[in-house]
């Protein structure tokens, strides 16, 4: 496995300071997070995203995946065209776009049938600019929460064009067993995701609500052992982004939380108890 972090809780932070926070927590490069409000974005990235690409090798990093807009959910957008070809001129792989929510005021295979559509799209442009779509498993009413409802989404396209990008802190909310997961998505699976993560209630305008939160990787529904033993199993050798959601905190806790949670990977595949 390859350890990537995504960069969207280092917002603030320029292209320095982000690859100066990517080797202090010890992975080998960046899930860019390519979004307004970041330095690279869809308005300037035909000549800031070569820059964040050579600013990371001279730090010894890598960038193998973007994550793009929430809105980048069709392929027809303005800036999907030069977003995608920039992304495989700089050796971008994965590229992750938004999400489709579900509505409940129409049928759920009406709207699979759409983004269905969408994504034969998307699978046009990552073959004419080399770069893989992924579609992200996010718990939620949204098309593709877990490894069969994605499936739904992916299948019969070309896995090497469109994958899947599995999320165990999601698939714990809402997901099925991991090793039953990773075998769902088995020939479509391009990255893994990394974070832990619990339902709390919460109350909001005076009524009680459950609410999902991302919390320190073994601290959360996650069962670490298991997903280690079945990327092991499934002789996966791809990404992990540690996406280390840390909401709400400022960057410097952001990385020293992201670094607990590499260490804490580190440690279990190894077999140990960890001991935070």
């Amino acid at each position: 496995m390859k350890y990537i972090m995504f960069t969207k809780h280092l917002q603030g932070l320029d292209l320095a300071g982000i690859a100066g926070a990517l080797n202090s927590v010890g992975v080998e490069g960046a899930d860019l997070c390519v979004r307004e409000g970041y330095p690279v974005n869809p308005e300037n990235i035909q000549t800031a995203l070569p820059d964040a690409a050579q600013q990371l090798a001279d730090e010894g990093l890598s960038l193998p995946m973007v994550t793009g807009p929430g809105e980048l959910t069709r392929p027809d957008l303005e800036y999907a065209d030069e977003f995608y070809g920039v992304c495989g001129e700089v050796g971008v792989k994965h590229i992750k776009i938004g999400y489709w929510p579900w509505n409940r005021e129409r049928h759920y295979w009406d709207q699979v049938a759409e983004a269905r559509k969408l994504l034969e799209g998307f699978q046009k442009l990552s073959e004419e600019h080399g770069v893989q779509t992924v579609v992200h498993t996010h718990s939620g009413t949204n098309l593709g929460l877990n490894s069969c409802a994605v499936m739904d989404l992916v299948q019969d396209l070309d896995p090497s064009l469109v994958g899947v990008f599995l999320d165990t802190g999601h698939l714990s909310l809402c997901g099925e067993p991991i090793s039953m997961a990773l075998d769902i998505v088995r020939d479509y699976l391009s990255v893994m995701a990394f974070k832990d993560m619990i339902w709390e209630k919460r109350t909001v305008g005076g009524e009680t609500v459950w609410k999902s939160r991302v919390v320190p990787m073994g601290q959360g529904y996650v069962h670490w052992a298991e997903v280690l033993r079945g990327l092991e199993a499934a002789d996966f050798e791809g990404h992990v982004s540690f996406h280390s959601e840390y909401s709400g905190q400022p960057t410097k806790r952001v990385v020293e939380l992201a670094r607990t949670d590499v260490e804490f990977i580190d440690v279990t595949l190894n077999g140990e108890e960890p001991a935070f």
